[in-house]
């Protein structure tokens, strides 16, 4: 056995645990894109929004680079399958279904719902995205941007203004 599995620099740095005496100078670096990359066209409707919605948020977070692309459209699928299989589960009576001698037995599109949620799970800690992880992190603080609260203060002084014309 190996141990624990490495974690990479960019988690280290936000997490901001990189010590200079464990950092391994030779881990590869890879451009990190001035903008979010296109899903990949065989990803399916759900799997396409998945990567939209926490690819923006990846990179701009820092974490995502051009060779994470197979990674989190792994990701993206698997979340795609666990999305359209619970919503086949709420649509086909729920998770446990009645057989036409009464007995009860398990809804399949549960067994893939299930499949998908482990397959997620593990993928999160790839990119440092469970709550535990994430807790271990360290958010570069972006000094330019207005926080959520001053930007909906704006927005309503804003209306005020249009609302007294």
């Amino acid at each position: 056995m190996r141990g624990r599995k490495p974690k990479p620099i960019a988690l280290k740095e936000l997490a901001g645990t990189v010590r200079a005496d464990r950092v391994n100078a030779t881990e590869p670096r890879f451009r990190i894109p001035e903008r979010m990359l296109r899903p990949p066209t065989w990803l399916g409707r759900e799997a396409a929004s998945v990567w939209s919605d926490l690819g923006h948020l990846l990179l701009n977070a820092g974490l995502f680079t051009v060779v994470d692309r197979y990674a989190l459209a792994m990701f993206c699928v698997a979340a795609g399958r666990w999305i359209e299989a619970e919503r086949a589960v709420a649509e086909s009576g729920g998770p446990v279904l009645v057989a036409e001698s009464g007995s009860l037995y398990q809804n399949p599109w549960l067994h893939v719902a299930n499949r998908a949620w482990g397959q997620m799970k593990k993928m999160l800690s790839e990119f440092g995205l469970t709550p535990a992880e994430r807790s271990r992190l360290k958010a570069a603080v972006v000094a330019d941007e207005p926080s959520l609260a001053e930007m909906l203060f704006q927005m309503s002084e804003v209306h005020e203004v249009q609302g007294d014309a």
